[in-house]
């Protein structure tokens, strides 16, 4: 009898030993929150970047501009869609800023070129917008940052000082992307961009010819010549 209930302790407290080791097993411990530790949870392994992924039409459209892509009318480059989107650019500051300029400039002369200037404008930008629809060219939809600023010099002057800054910016930009014009009619395989250039060069080059009938141009309305 005394050697059973030994035998019968002994298996008692191996019970008590294992529910106490079950206990342990389940039991997790709240970490602390101290100077380097906030009490966040860890992230989850394999986590990525907590930033918004891009939305699929903006990287959609930043691989359509990288390198040259084929179409129906022959190799379409970068520097392709570079000419079309900076037409367009040209289009929305130049054409609003005519538009004004046809009111507020002091100068009958300033007024009749801005007149023809706006005119001109208004056939380039149906003409690109066409273009860009049938390569599937996404166009921008508001000036740049530095045509902003030239629209704001502009609009800020008054009298002579407006014909003057006026002439000066648009004999400038057109200036810069005449060169840019030039490239594309020179290198371009596109049948439907070559026989825009011509156009965007003929409208160009008459722009040009119009500013400086003003006699308002001056050293600083021309780009720096290349080197």
């Amino acid at each position: 009898m005394r050697f059973g209930r030994s035998r019968g302790a002994l298996v008692s407290c191996a019970a008590v030993a294992l529910c106490a080791l079950a206990a342990c097993a389940q039991y997790t411990p709240t970490p602390r929150s101290g100077a380097g530790d906030l009490g966040a949870a860890p992230p989850a392994a394999g986590a990525g970047p907590t930033r918004s992924p891009i939305p699929a039409q903006a990287a959609a459209e930043a691989a359509a501009d990288i390198g040259t892509r084929e179409t129906r009318w022959g190799p379409l480059s970068e520097t392709d869609r570079d000419l079309i989107k900076k037409v367009r650019l040209a289009s929305l500051w130049e054409m609003p800023m005519a538009q004004d300029a046809m009111q507020r400039a002091s100068r009958a002369k300033v007024r009749e070129v801005s007149r023809q200037i706006a005119a001109q404008h208004h056939t380039l930008d149906g003409q690109v917008r066409d273009l860009a629809a049938k390569l599937d060219v996404t166009l921008p939809v508001k000036p740049t940052d530095e045509q902003q600023a030239w629209m704001s010099d502009i609009s800020s002057r008054s009298g002579s000082a407006y014909d003057v800054t006026y002439v000066k910016w648009l004999r400038l930009a057109h200036g810069k992307i005449f060169t840019l014009i030039g490239t594309v009619r020179g290198t371009t395989q596109n049948t439907l961009v070559r026989r825009f250039s011509e156009q965007a060069n003929a409208a160009v080059l008459n722009h040009q010819r119009l500013l400086e009938s003003t006699g308002l141009t001056t050293p600083e309305s021309f780009p720096a010549p290349p080197e």
